[in-house]
């Protein structure tokens, strides 16, 4: 991956909806050359998909809750299940394994608290979710930030 590769993925993480020909021109390429350096990175895995980003307050989803998990144990069969869980629960927007006092990270994205609460209690009926801490974001001061490709 060259300079150019990270200039048009940092173009492309700020404004997905840019054309081949408004990308090309910014990086100084002509169209072709562009389109096939696209391709190569998206055959590669580099560009996994595009969505857009939608903004949670105008769709009443504005409560963020960062849920901390941790598991009764470790076998393979009780990390599946609850990662399958995790996978099938809309709400669950982010889910990390972390290391520390707790194994899991979640970030819940919900309209108020009694829709937290819903999600809480689908969490407790999981066999081997042993404790669950829930911190609320106040306010999100970065968000969806591009990720840092350096130079």
């Amino acid at each position: 991956m060259d300079r150019i590769d990270r200039q048009l993925l940092e173009l492309l993480q700020r404004q997905g909806r840019l054309s081949t020909a408004e990308l090309a021109e910014r990086v100084a390429l002509s169209a072709t050359p562009c389109a096939r350096r696209l391709k190569r990175l998206e055959e590669d895995g580099i560009i996994q998909g595009y969505r857009a980003v939608l903004d949670r307050k105008r769709l009443q989803l504005a409560t963020t809750v960062f849920v901390n998990v941790r598991l009764m144990h470790h076998r393979e069969d009780a990390v599946r299940l609850f990662e399958d869980a995790m996978s099938a629960m809309a709400e669950v927007v982010g889910c990390h394994v972390v290391s520390g006092t707790y194994d899991y990270l979640l970030e819940v994205v919900v309209r108020d608290l009694p829709d937290y609460e819903q999600v809480v209690r689908k969490l407790q009926t999981l066999a081997m979710v042993q404790d669950i801490t829930s911190n609320f974001a106040i306010r999100t001061v970065k968000s969806n930030a591009p990720l840092p490709l350096g130079s």
